[in-house]
């Protein structure tokens, strides 16, 4: 984030106990600027939506002090936050209509009658739905009530909206959809948004950048590009995307490359990310779409023989996979524009990748 940027929401040395011993959240220092789309990724149990929920108001801060542009809220009670919320199971009050669901945010807040009514068109509008307003949400489909419940969070202009794994609830091409109505009407709107998900791709889509939690501890906060790209720790790479992971021995430093003895056999050259020194035990971590088919002779550092142990067809790509260096599930993927004809099950090829793709990370 750049100095220029004004920081919304500010966490200092937050943590949080429910039981006086543990900590769910540990030391966490995070800032998140206007106009940002920020999720906080993470398995189950990482602490991410504790952080929402301390964020939110509805759970208290253990350790530490939060701000909201520029004002500490550890003892403001949620309603008087200035936050719209969406969640996964929408919310909204079945024996109201749409227009009435949209309306309420307003009236709580003093709203004249005459501005509820602009407000509440124009957040219709803003969700396509402006044809709606009079129905009730039973009547409305999934995907149609998850926009009313992200218009709602909107209506009153709010400082900052916080959504708790929003599309959980949704099939797969709807959840997909829904992904990219939100990023738009982020984009648009310009409005600050802090999002909470397991899904990975949900977070690559939509997000200004992503906080990867584990264990308490954010492990990396990045663009989804740098995250993909360049993962911090080996925790990274694997969460983020699929990923071969080759475990062995630091054998050589050669300044930002390393060379790496793997533990099934063959030597690797490596970028020296995340290790210690000689001797000291790395994971790499190499994307399969990194990795090329029966490379042109010296093109490539590490070549190695491969046994194809299984291919699948997934229209765009070939995805295969293969032992090599003692690795039984070393996937890459195949463009279907190229190679896969060559290809057949329990056959040998050479797989071959750059030093550049090949990140040594923590052991």
């Amino acid at each position: 984030m750049s100095d220029k940027s004004e920081v919304l929401v500010r966490f200092e040395s937050v943590q949080k106990s429910y039981d006086g011993e543990v900590l769910v959240v540990k030391n966490l220092n995070l800032e998140v600027a206007r106009g940002d789309f920020l999720t906080m990724l993470g398995p189950s149990g990482s602490g991410k939506t504790t952080c929402l929920m301390m964020l939110a108001g509805f759970e208290p801060v253990t350790h530490g002090k939060i701000t909201l542009a520029g004002q500490p809220i550890n003892n403001v009670p949620p309603h008087k936050r200035d936050i719209g919320m969406v969640f996964q199971n929408y919310a909204l009050f079945p024996h109201m209509s749409v227009a009435e669901n949209l309306a309420f945010p307003l009236q709580v807040r003093k709203v004249s009658k005459v501005d509820i009514e602009v407000r509440v068109k124009k957040a219709l509008e803003m969700v396509q739905l402006d044809q709606f307003g009079g129905r009730r949400p039973a009547q409305l489909s999934g995907g149609q009530q998850q926009r009313v419940a992200v218009a709602r969070a909107l209506v009153f202009d709010p400082a900052l909206v916080l959504m708790d794994e929003p599309l959980g609830a949704l099939d797969k091409q709807l959840r997909e959809q829904m992904q990219y109505e939100i990023k738009h009407i982020h984009e648009n709107l310009g409005v600050t948004v802090v999002y909470v998900t397991h899904d990975q791709s949900e977070a690559l889509t939509m997000s200004t950048r992503i906080a990867v939690f584990n264990d308490g501890v954010i492990q990396q906060l990045a663009p989804p590009n740098i995250l993909y790209e360049c993962p911090d720790n080996a925790f990274v790479a694997q969460f983020i995307g699929e990923n071969n992971s080759l475990s062995g021995t630091v054998k050589e430093v050669k300044g930002k490359n390393c060379v790496v003895d793997l533990d099934g056999g063959g030597t690797v050259q490596a970028l020296a990310v995340n290790i210690g020194g000689i001797g000291s035990r790395t994971k790499l971590s190499l994307r399969p779409e990194r990795v090329e088919v029966n490379p042109v002779s010296g093109s490539l550092p590490n070549v190695f023989e491969a046994n194809i142990k299984e291919l699948t067809y997934l229209g765009d790509h070939i995805r295969t996979r293969a032992c090599i260096c003692g690795q039984e599930n070393f996937i890459v993927k195949i463009p279907n524009a190229s190679h896969h004809a060559l290809l057949h099950e329990n056959t040998k090829v050479q797989f071959g990748w750059s030093i550049e793709d090949c990140r040594a990370l923590d052991g």
